[in-house]
């Protein structure tokens, strides 16, 4: 047996267009699924959360800040971090996953410019501070934004 190959036990499960209330020969008549009396028998029953005017739960819990759903997630690392690349090397954000500076590149990689760089790289990832691009091409590197 596999994950791909599980399924409902045989006559478990009833389609969407199942009635209900026609009758105790059809296996749900009578109360049709709903039990006897009560509030959740009748129809007009309250919206789920309701409880029965006492103040709900969703408004009593506090409701703070704003999420802005089109806020980019970058990734920020220091020139610093570019000290285990080779002389010469080309960095872009697959070298730095594969180096470990990052698990992660979101939707973006920015270098900023805390630390010292003592090495020739060509950079190519989203973003630079002015600090950090000036520190890789004041030693013949290039900061290439992708």
């Amino acid at each position: 047996m596999e994950l791909s190959n599980l399924r409902p036990a045989e006559g478990s499960k009833h389609s969407d267009n199942f009635r209900r209330g026609r009758g105790h020969g059809s296996g749900n008549g009578k109360t049709a699924g709903k039990g006897h009396k009560g509030q959740k028998a009748r129809s007009g029953a309250p919206r789920p959360g309701f409880e029965g005017g006492q103040m709900p739960l969703y408004r009593r819990i506090p409701k703070r800040g704003f999420t802005n759903r089109n806020t980019l997630r970058i990734v920020a690392i220091n020139v610093s971090d570019l000290e285990r690349f080779e002389n010469g090397a080309t960095v872009d954000v697959n070298a730095l996953v594969e180096a470990g500076v990052i698990k992660n590149p979101r939707d973006g990689v920015k270098i900023l410019g805390n630390g010292e760089l003592t090495k020739k790289l060509d950079v190519k990832v989203n973003a630079y501070s002015e600090s950090a691009k000036e520190k890789i091409e004041a030693l013949g590197g290039t900061a290439e934004v992708m």
